[in-house]
């Protein structure tokens, strides 16, 4: 019994801006993670956090992204790769936004469980495009390489960024 292809047939130039849209995603939600520790003592004062609830602001991201990734891979299975992923993505942003612009430390508490949630959806589904955009062997095995590159410059760039914003802001 022959099995059937999953991977989606497209050109050179819609692989490589599909490849880059799922890297700046991947970027982004690394680099979240990251962005918020070195500015967690500005946080605290500006926000008058306990030193109990300050640790919220990183861990309600972590537990939430970490304890739905499961549901959100499952949910591109069921609702669609694609549609998960923009799904994700746009609430993402607007958690985002609201952290942003959050006024109080309950606020950006809940703005980060927010866009924990949301990264859940994206990532799995990412991975999901990623995996059917690309066939397998050398050329999936190149973008999953430079999927995985991003998370990590992510990871630096968030340390990096946070450190200017606060020290500038």
């Amino acid at each position: 019994m022959a099995t059937k292809s999953l991977v989606v047939d497209v050109t050179r130039h819609r692989s490589n801006l599909i490849l880059a849209l799922l890297c700046a995603a991947q970027f982004m939600l690394i680099l979240d993670i990251a962005i918020v520790n070195v500015a967690l003592p500005s946080m605290q004062r500006t926000l008058a956090l306990s030193a109990e609830n300050i640790q919220w602001v990183v861990s309600g991201y972590a537990l939430t992204f970490g304890g739905f990734l499961m549901l959100g891979g499952r949910l591109a299975d069921v609702v669609g790769r694609r549609r998960m992923f923009l799904a994700g993505l746009v609430l993402f942003i607007g958690a985002s936004m609201l952290g942003g612009f959050s006024q109080s430390g309950g606020m950006l508490i809940a703005a980060r469980v927010i866009q924990g949630f949301a990264g859940a959806l994206v990532s799995p589904a990412a991975l999901s495009l990623l995996t059917t955009t690309f066939k397998e062997g050398p050329e999936r095995n190149r973008a999953l390489g430079i999927w995985s590159a991003m998370a990590a410059g992510g990871a630096s760039a968030g340390l990096i960024l946070g450190g200017l914003l606060t020290q500038e802001l």
